[in-house]
């Protein structure tokens, strides 16, 4: 029998008659696209532009609406690749000029450049706006909320065969930092055929795929039957997952007079991480496939006696969010 441990690891104005902008040094009132409409409304602030529209209050600092223009001058849309120097826009820039019709804000510069900007872009690309839409949260749980949360496994065909298993797999692991998937074939190849699915295996000291017994074949405590306790893996990398006290190097960089609050803050965290109710026990058996989130979850095992053989792999993150915002969630 074996267990995996998983630990949890944002006024004066005056009128431009002939185009129909207001030059507002400042305001303190909102203007609107028309006088009727509470569509969309704004107002102009000593250090930022303040817009309402669809019921979103949105403030945007003027640099950055300098700085996100969408002119051709400013942004190549065939390649989406920024043309303007944003070194170069003044930190104190200030529109000259604004105009807001029913579905665009103008903005005009002072050195006369306009920057145009639809509503809704602003919408999904504002910090206000942003936040709402966010598909695909995270959320932090402890062994109750996840038990309690009832997340099925997804079988190995449909996560193979199927964009609706492979999708159900991933807001899985989104959301907990880890998912399942059962059937699998208990074999290297199909293991590895699991993993292709979602991203690109990287290549390590462990080879591509590693398969264990507790034969001490790698001089790591990982190949014996002893406890591992709550760690994540990869450590000793120059893209480390995390935190592992078994690999931790000697602390040399750190001055005599500091390294006692070091201790202090590494058992304050040890002691939050050991807690009872933040641990998530699984029995894995041949057949059911587990996928940790490395920046999220820390994973150890119970000692064990007998034998017992794992494979794995580990993936490039990159590749796994990119396949998750392929089938449409935020990642």
């Amino acid at each position: 029998m074996w267990g995996c441990q998983l630990r949890h690891l944002l006024c004066s104005f005056h009128h431009q008659l002939k185009k129909g902008f207001r030059i507002l040094p400042a305001s303190t009132h909102w203007h609107h696209t028309v006088p009727t409409s509470p569509n969309c409304a704004w107002k102009l602030k000593d250090g930022h532009l303040e817009l309402k529209y669809r019921d979103t209050l949105m403030r945007f600092d003027y640099i950055w609406l300098r700085d996100h223009c969408r002119s051709p001058s400013c942004y190549n849309s065939k390649t989406n690749q920024r043309s303007l120097d944003t070194a170069s826009v003044d930190l104190t820039v200030k529109p000259q000029a604004v105009r807001v019709d029913e579905t665009t804000l103008f903005l005009t510069w002072p050195d006369g450049h306009v920057t145009k900007y639809g509503l809704e872009w602003l919408l999904r690309n504002s910090y206000e706006g942003q936040k709402q839409q966010v598909m695909q949260p995270r959320i932090l749980w402890n062994a109750q909320i996840y038990q309690d949360a009832q997340v099925p496994s997804v079988d190995y065909q449909s996560f193979l065969e199927t964009n609706e298993g492979l999708k159900e797999f991933l807001q899985n692991f989104l959301l907990y930092g880890i998912a399942f998937v059962e059937n699998v074939p208990p074999t290297k190849e199909d293991t590895e055929i699991l993993a292709e699915r979602i991203s690109l295996i990287r290549e390590t000291i462990y080879g591509r795929m590693w398969y264990f017994t507790s034969d001490f074949s790698r001089g790591d405590t990982a190949y014996t039957k002893l406890a591992l306790d709550r760690h994540t893996d990869t450590t000793y990398f120059q893209e480390p997952c995390g935190y592992n006290n078994y690999d931790r190097a000697v602390i040399n960089t750190v001055p005599y007079d500091t390294v006692h609050r070091w201790y202090i803050a590494h058992r304050t965290l040890t002691t939050e991480l050991r807690r009872p109710e933040n641990e998530l026990w699984v029995k894995l058996k041949p057949g059911k496939a587990l996928f940790v989130d490395n920046w999220r979850v820390l994973h150890g095992r119970e000692s064990f006696t007998g034998y017992r053989q794992l494979c794995g792999c580990y993936l490039t993150r990159d590749d796994v969010l990119n396949t998750a915002r392929f089938l449409g969630l935020q990642a």
